[in-house]
């Protein structure tokens, strides 16, 4: 769910606007069209914001090295 959702949701609007002709009832087929553009469009945005912050995040790691071995563990009777 992120750049590609956004884009294929985009493309099924305009099929849906230009290229298709569906009778629903009460439904313009423009208007929906056009909503599925939009909300594919502010998908897309908000997909690539998000990337974006997530591939600025550092990941710091850090090894603590022993000169000596560690002790053993302790017996259990």
């Amino acid at each position: 769910m992120g750049i590609g959702s956004g884009i294929a949701l985009f493309v099924v609007g305009a099929i849906v606007t230009w290229a298709i002709n569906i009778n629903l009832p009460y439904v313009a087929d423009y208007a929906l069209g056009v909503i599925l553009m939009v909300a594919g469009a502010v998908w897309f945005v908000v997909a690539l914001i998000m990337h974006m912050q997530r591939r600025r995040e550092q990941r710091v790691v850090t090894e603590q090295r022993y000169e000596q071995p560690p002790p053993p563990p302790p017996t259990y009777r």
